[in-house]
């Protein structure tokens, strides 16, 4: 969920200096007094900030927050006014160091449930930095397994849908066939492109931590849930190039939308925007997730697909149904869209999963979970956010570069 710090060699270690940030003046998140402690590893990106909103102001659990990067996306949650200041701390350290490794174990160890979060989940990253997309997804997260195996803890890890790979369907198999395109945590194969295709190693790191995982409850008794994400949406999720993230960044599809559509740009439609995808709101996902802490006898040892099944939706026809909410929203001319190749827009490598639509049996079944928002309530709900905290910045940011324009031009001749 959140993003790991720049390349370094497998395995290696360097020295860093953990810091810690209470929520309030006592920060203490000890469970002493009997009520459940859970540490969320990746808590200041977009899904842990959403599900450490959710505990703290729903239950009486303490948390203890563990990220890589400052926590501006749960500033709104610190600070010694806030009626939780006690049941929540922060620490910020570089888990890839032997120092933060050692502090990670610690925070652990006086946890009752461990929610790792913490991984490269951005497209264009696989294919520019495949080493480092595969060293955060199974080697970074072989410290958080194996502290819950020595501590005996509960670990929910977070996977991603990604590791079902291509449908059958896409194979040629028979399209109507439900079995051939319906994803399940239990029967699905998982198909993955050709190792030269590079869009994979994700995919397959997160498959192999899946297997790793399952391999340790099986011979160390590991207590575990695993998570497999459907296109988690809403408020706080990823970043505007130039704003709050780098000038070439490319961050995924619903946010790229929403860059393009607030500077007057074209909406890409990488191959065509052939492909689908199953989006759900993120405080849907969240309740799902809460489930799976509160009802460990249902959740441990178990797969489950989090998404909602009722909202996929081809993503040519994602841009023009965000083309038309941001018209109606903003009440500026409706946008336009482009096509481009998979290739130019993210490098040689590129392959994508066709259909991504969860069964829904498991998570029915033993969590008693179902969806709730529709995808037109989940993306007016986003978009808005998107608009309030970017707009006017995307907007003064076009005015400088074209105030300057003419002073560039001149000095080139």
């Amino acid at each position: 969920d959140s993003t790991p710090s720049a390349f370094r060699p497998p395995f290696a270690r360097r020295p860093s200096s953990p810091r810690a940030m209470t929520a309030g003046s006592n920060g203490a998140a000890n469970g002493m007094n009997g009520h459940k402690t859970v540490c969320i590893v990746g808590v200041a990106g977009f899904i842990g900030s959403h599900l450490l909103e959710k505990i703290i102001r729903e239950k009486d659990w303490h948390v203890v927050g563990i990220d890589m990067v400052a926590p501006s996306k749960i500033q709104q949650l610190l600070g010694a006014e806030k009626k939780w200041a006690a049941r929540f701390e922060f620490h910020q350290m570089d888990v890839t160091t032997k120092e933060g490794v050692e502090c990670m174990r610690e925070q652990i160890k006086r946890s009752d449930t461990v929610i790792n979060l913490a991984a490269i989940c951005n497209p264009s990253e696989y294919i520019k930095q495949p080493v480092n997309t595969i060293n955060s997804n199974f080697t970074d997260a072989q410290d958080c397994i194996n502290f819950c195996v020595e501590f005996n803890k509960h670990l929910i890890h977070f996977s991603t849908c990604e590791v079902y790979g291509r449908t059958l369907s896409s194979y040629g198999l028979d399209a109507a066939d439900p079995k051939n395109y319906i994803l399940d945590e239990e029967t699905t194969p998982m198909i993955m492109g050709a190792v030269s295709a590079q869009r994979w190693c994700y995919a397959c790191a997160k498959q192999l931590v899946e297997r790793l995982i399952y391999a340790h409850g099986t011979q160390n008794g590991l207590k575990f849930t695993i998570v497999r994400p459907y296109n988690w949406i809403g408020p706080r999720m990823d970043y505007i190039p130039g704003v709050d993230g780098k000038d070439d960044g490319q961050p995924r599809v619903l946010a790229s939308f929403m860059t393009a559509l607030m500077k007057g740009d074209p909406l890409v439609l990488v191959n065509g925007g052939e492909v689908f995808r199953t989006f759900c709101y993120v405080d849907d996902a969240c309740d799902a997730v809460v489930r799976i802490v509160e009802r460990p006898e249902k959740s441990q040892g178990r797969c489950f697909n989090v998404g909602n099944p009722d909202n996929n939706i081809r993503i040519s026809d994602l841009a023009e149904l965000m083309i038309d909410m941001y018209s109606k929203i903003t009440g500026k001319p409706k946008g336009t869209t482009v096509k481009i190749s998979g290739e130019e827009y993210y490098g040689a490598g590129y392959e994508d999963s066709d259909l991504r639509i969860p069964s829904m049996s498991l998570v029915n079944k033993q969590l008693d979970w179902s969806p709730k928002t529709t995808l037109k309530e989940a993306m007016e709900s986003t978009m808005r956010v998107f608009i309030d905290k970017y707009a006017d910045k995307l907007a003064n940011k076009k005015r400088s570069a074209d105030e300057a324009a003419p002073a560039i031009k001149a000095a080139k001749v």
